[in-house]
């Protein structure tokens, strides 16, 4: 089978034990560092990417993407409703009615965010009924005071499904005894499981008692959307604001979370350019295992030139060996990093649960994500041939310019 004289060349000195072990372990090493670099760099972004992916899901499966709201209630609001779904970037849109207060019960007391939903439409722009511990949320029906609360919120103030619950709105009401704050005993009828911070921050109660709180005529607060992108959110709510006569404000997600994301793919990006500096080493390495070869090998260089072998020739031989370095390096790395990424997740659940070590505690998730990419992986390898292949160039430059009548004097 036929092959160039330079790849065969090439490939029998990467073959061949070397007079000089220094060198062959040099060599090792710069494939060893550049498959670790390749493998560490793969798992740490995907891990990055697992993490970017529950934000999104997660904690924006829960609070509005993008949503309208007026200072008055929208009577009409599934008119308003039907105009926003025009948009063909909003997939569903939903109704609320947004309060705050505080939850007691068993004498614990504790702030919550309610929000009045109708069901019917919130299952299509929330993830909380695939979240669902114990019950449904269509269990909330006006009239009946129901409350669905989160596993966190449950836990703090030891409660069981069916238990009674007490709302305090902040709004005081005059009465012969005095101002005493607004309350409403609610039954608990549902308990999802999200995030600790969603957890025990949010409650849902039916957009008809929430009204009734509130002392409000029948209708919506604002309307909230669900969208086919995310980041098209702020001209999505700009969009719907736009459609109604009445003063409409528009507030999307980049405004009350875009920070969580600003900050993930910030440490995404400073992380990633760390970890290129190892295949960055791995790279000097070939460079300094290359040089120390031509020296090594200058009696060999003379005698291919003394036999008509041109420079271009003598280069090419040392680029092969780079080549396979980097080559063998970057595939044994991807492999390594690949499956490290698709594991590593239940390799650290597993230690997590098996020493109860508590990794996660810290975390808006109890275990660890990740996310293999292909755009990642492909440009990791890219990269690091890349960089191989440029590692190679001085090296096999230096050996082409060995003059043979200088070399050969002293052999």
């Amino acid at each position: 089978m036929f092959r160039p004289l330079a790849l065969f060349i090439g490939l029998r000195y990467t073959r061949a034990e070397r007079s000089n072990g220094f060198i062959s372990f040099i060599s090792l090493i710069s494939m060893i560092g550049l498959t670790l670099g390749v493998a560490v760099l793969i798992t740490v972004l995907s891990v990055m990417n697992g993490f970017d992916r529950e934000l999104k899901t997660r904690i924006l499966g829960m609070v509005p993407q993008a949503t309208v709201t007026s200072t008055e209630i929208i009577g009409d609001w599934k008119q308003l409703a039907d105009k926003i779904k025009e948009d063909p970037e909003v997939v569903a849109v939903a109704p609320f009615i947004q309060l705050q207060g505080m939850l007691t019960s068993n004498g614990q007391v504790a702030g919550i965010m309610v929000t009045g939903v109708d069901p019917e439409y919130e299952k299509n722009v929330s993830i909380i009924n695939e979240h669902m511990v114990e019950g449904n949320i269509d269990t909330l029906k006006n009239g009946e005071f129901g409350i669905v609360l989160g596993e966190g919120m449950v836990q703090s103030l030891g409660l069981q499904l069916g238990d009674k619950v007490t709302l305090v709105l902040p709004e005081a009401s005059p009465s012969p005894a005095g101002v005493i704050p607004r309350f409403k005993r609610f039954t608990l009828t549902g308990i999802f499981s999200i995030s600790p911070e969603v957890d025990s921050l949010m409650a849902f109660i039916p957009m008809g008692d929430a009204a009734k709180l509130l002392r409000l005529p029948e209708g919506a607060q604002g309307i909230r959307m669900k969208l086919n992108d995310i980041f098209t959110a702020p001209m999505a709510a700009q969009k719907a604001a736009a459609i109604a006569p009445e003063q409409l404000y528009p507030s999307d997600w980049t405004q009350t979370h875009g920070n969580l994301f600003g900050a993930i793919q910030m440490e995404k990006a400073m992380v990633g350019l760390l970890l290129f500096l190892i295949i960055l080493v791995a790279a000097f390495n070939i460079v300094s295992s290359l040089v120390m070869l031509v020296t090594d090998k200058k009696a060999d260089i003379a005698i291919l030139k003394t036999f008509g072998a041109s420079p271009r020739l003598i280069t090419q031989v040392f680029m092969v060996q780079g080549v396979v370095i980097g080559f063998i390096g970057t595939i044994a790395g991807t492999i390594l990093g690949v499956i490290f990424a698709l594991t590593v997740s239940d390799i650290l659940g597993f230690i997590n649960q098996s020493f109860d070590l508590n990794l996660f505690d810290a975390y808006f998730v109890n275990y660890l994500p990740s996310q293999l990419r292909l755009v990642d992986v492909v440009l990791i390898t890219s990269a690091s041939f890349v960089l191989s292949f440029l590692a190679t160039v001085y090296p096999a430059r230096r050996a082409a310019k060995i003059q043979p009548a200088q070399t050969l004097r002293y052999e």
